[in-house]
């Protein structure tokens, strides 16, 4: 009786031992986990227009957007070419009361006049409060507005404006998508590569809003 009553005490004492140990390496385990996140690979932080980029640390890269979210030269030229990237929308729009067959193609077309109206002024507003101009003055590096991504050319906006009826929404909705896929692709990349925290908020409502009309464009072709 004695016997086994002390080889019960030490079972549950070498149990109790491997329960600590465990607790022990979960602990490691989640610091290591968190050591990883903190540090993580480097984050390339564009400079201020004219000035080189950086190279920061994850945790140093968090910590200066939590400090100052002053817009770089990312920011700046989201703003500038996305201005001009919904222009363009509002031209393509604007044909469509006069040319349009399909009743759901105008109704589409009064959401993304209706959407990317405000978010010019948005942007055009945003640009002025930080005292920097719509237009890059020629000492930064520019953008050729024909290469953005999903920038109808001017001979497809030519075809548009010739066709009608059912060839009309049919050019629309394609030229459209594209249009709003390359919105994306930019708002997608800013969110990366830039630093003001407006800025990441406007890139998130055009990829959510022009998102969600990729989608019902592509149920209408």
């Amino acid at each position: 009786m004695h016997y086994r009553r002390v080889s019960r005490v030490s079972v549950a004492a070498g149990l109790t031992a491997l329960a600590v140990f465990g607790l022990a390496a979960c602990d490691s385990d989640t610091d290591d986990a968190k050591s990883a996140a903190t540090s993580g690979p480097s984050v390339l932080a564009p400079g201020e227009p004219g000035e080189p980029n950086r190279t920061l640390s994850a945790e140093d890269a968090a910590q200066q957007r939590a400090e100052d979210d002053s817009p770089n030269s990312a920011d700046v030229t989201y703003a500038r070419m996305m201005i001009v990237h919904h222009a363009q929308a509002l031209e393509m729009t604007a044909l469509v009361p006069d040319r349009a067959e399909s009743s759901k193609i105008e109704k589409l077309a009064e959401r993304i006049a209706a959407a990317q109206q405000p978010e010019i002024k948005a942007m055009q507003s945003w640009l002025k409060s930080h005292d920097k101009p719509e237009q890059d003055d020629g000492h930064g590096h520019g953008h050729d507005h024909a290469t953005m991504p999903g920038m109808a050319t001017q001979a497809q906006l030519k075809q548009l404006r010739a066709a009608d009826g059912k060839a009309f929404d049919q050019l629309f909705l394609t030229l459209m998508i594209t249009h709003h896929q390359g919105a994306v692709t930019m708002s997608t990349e800013v969110k990366g590569e830039g630093n003001n925290i407006r800025i990441e908020e406007m890139a998130d409502d055009v990829v959510a809003q022009q998102t969600s009309e990729i989608n019902r464009m592509r149920d209408l072709l």
